[in-house]
């Protein structure tokens, strides 16, 4: 069986387009592929020309050694990490029942726990244990959150303050 030397040439031409555009493509596609892992403009350039040089093991050794992630990978990656810190930052918790709460509030809505205390000067909020207003420079009183009785001479004892101090409520 002779084959026609045209048939040949023509399978022969087809076959080395083939391999042609395989080629470009490697190429191309390395040149994306490592444009959308690392901005270096002359690693692009770089690993573009030893695909072209080295053809198939040129694109093994890029697929070997090329960067992990992407830009775009390691954009949202920061992002979920940023996202993760802001969270974990400093959250105020309710000391009585560990519930959310927020810096302005006085007392837990939950629990009743005390949180904070006004400035009998300026009227802004402070935390309990402050003897001294930051705002106003104004002295505090020695404020337990109860009323207590005069003190007589006989009984003048310091009676230890409790860690938590509970809100009455006006419903009885």
């Amino acid at each position: 069986m002779i084959i026609n030397d045209g048939i040949l040439t023509g399978i022969v031409v087809y076959g080395g387009m083939v391999l042609a555009a395989a080629w470009l493509a490697m190429i191309i596609w390395t040149y994306r592929d490592m444009r959308a892992r690392s901005r270096d403009a002359l690693a692009h350039i770089l690993v573009a020309l030893m695909v072209a040089l080295l053809t198939f093991p040129g694109l093994l050794i890029y697929l070997f050694l090329r960067p992990r992630e992407t830009l775009s990978e390691a954009y949202e990656r920061s992002l979920e990490e940023e996202a993760l810190l802001q969270e974990i930052e400093e959250k105020p918790i309710c000391p009585g029942c560990k519930q959310r709460v927020r810096d302005d509030w006085q007392a837990c809505p939950n629990c009743h726990t005390r949180l904070k205390k006004p400035c009998p000067r300026c009227g802004r909020m402070l935390e309990l244990s402050w003897d001294l207003c930051p705002h106003c420079a104004a002295a505090l009183p020695n404020y337990s959150g109860e009323r207590t009785a005069p003190t007589s001479a006989a009984s003048s004892h310091v009676r230890p303050r409790a860690s938590l101090e509970f809100v009455e409520s006006d419903d009885a």
